[in-house]
């Protein structure tokens, strides 16, 4: 049998994680060239917030392939293309503040019901595990682990 047959297409993303209790980590993530929710190719958080426990992680060589559990992950950085948010997405500027001491600031961009469109009901209703956050730069989102996360605070926008 041709096991290249069984493989399913994925791309590289580049990432820079923050693992419990290792540190900062930096490699790549392995992402679906077409998601399950929209047209394109899935995105990281997609991949952060599925409910497979592990994710595959290639670190500095094709031959370093690392399974991490998403549980000790407490925050995953990478860059993208800024864009234009959704119409009717909700913006809500924000600092995080980390168990580890650390504290983040940028904006989280969703799209809200109205009636669920404050920041405590964001981090309290919205079951994904990982909080996307938009940095203050626009070119890099921060997905950080509700669990490392202490206290959550608004900035005015």
């Amino acid at each position: 049998m041709d096991s290249e047959a069984l493989k399913i297409p994925k791309k590289l993303k580049h990432v820079r994680l923050w693992v419990h209790p290792e540190g900062p980590v930096v490699g790549a993530i392995f992402l679906h060239c077409q998601s399950d929710h929209h047209e394109g190719e899935e995105r990281p958080e997609e991949a952060m917030n599925g409910p497979e426990p592990f994710f595959v992680f290639r670190g500095g060589s094709d031959d370093d392939l690392r399974f991490y559990n998403k549980h000790a992950v407490v925050r995953l950085e990478y860059t993208h293309e800024p864009e234009q948010a959704p119409e009717g997405a909700v913006a809500l500027r924000t600092r995080l503040h980390l168990m580890d001491g650390s504290t983040l600031e940028g904006v989280i961009r969703e799209m809200l019901v109205p009636e669920h469109a404050r920041l405590f009901d964001y981090v309290n209703i919205f079951e994904d595990r990982f909080v996307r956050l938009f940095m203050d730069d626009d070119a890099t989102i921060t997905l950080v682990n509700k669990a490392y996360i202490v206290r959550v605070t608004p900035l005015d926008s």
